[in-house]
């Protein structure tokens, strides 16, 4: 039975990990700072409450095969202007932590819109634009994983994310997004990301995934609802 490490179990893609990856029968050692009161219970789900942003995490990361780093950022204001280094930090104290435990394999969530060379629409990169400290620093984390020989990571960059079913019908590519594509599915992504965690594949790459969608989820009125309801 695999087991894996999952940071941001309880977030919005994470948790879509979390139930795919015990449907699958993995053993599945959940970290996070605080879990909800109502948070699942499972026989195969362990809990440990850990902090991304501390060293030290090399107990956590005993007897797993795998650590996947599904969390997120929240886009209120004062998280915009100076966002903590979840990404870049916590990709620092993951690799420690490996190397102290023995652990080779890094699954972590990236993004499409931290390479600034990525095909995207000039509206919808003029209006993500507040985003930007948040998409460099993943950038950042990005180059710290690039520079670790000794880990075989994978850091996924999905595309403009959706909360819509899981389908499994995705493209991929590695250089730019899949063409004509901008939006990423999160229950499709966390699909990606458990496959790759769970059959080696592409091991240091950044690979783009999205899915063509309906015309109406791609339009500036949908980004406005949705990236911007308060």
């Amino acid at each position: 039975m695999k087991r894996i490490l999952l940071f941001g179990a309880t977030g919005d893609s994470g948790s879509k990990l979390l139930d795919q990856a015990l449907d699958k029968g993995v053993h599945v050692r959940a970290a996070e700072r605080d879990f909800p009161d109502d948070f699942r219970d499972h026989e195969r789900l362990e809990k440990r409450h850990a902090n991304l942003l501390d060293e030290g995490l090399a107990d956590l990361m005993e007897d797993v095969d795998c650590v996947i780093s599904a969390v997120g950022l929240p886009r209120d204001p004062q998280t915009l202007i100076n966002p903590p280094p979840l990404y870049t930090e916590g990709a620092v104290n993951m690799v420690k932590g490996m190397r102290k435990a023995g652990v080779k394999r890094l699954v972590v969530i990236s993004a499409a819109f931290a390479d600034p060379d990525a095909t995207v629409p000039t509206w919808f990169r003029a209006a993500i634009k507040p985003l930007d400290r948040i998409f460099r620093q993943m950038g950042e984390m990005e180059r710290v994983l690039r520079v670790a020989d000794d880990i075989d990571w994978t850091a996924v960059r999905p595309g403009w994310l959706l909360n819509r079913p899981h389908t499994g019908e995705y493209s991929v590519s590695t250089g730019d997004f899949p063409t004509g594509t901008l939006r990423t599915r999160r229950a499709d992504l966390a699909d990606f990301m458990l496959d790759c965690a769970l059959e080696e594949k592409h091991v240091r790459e950044r690979p783009f995934i999205a899915r063509k969608e309906n015309a109406t989820l791609e339009t500036p009125p949908a980004l406005i609802e949705e990236f911007w309801p308060f």
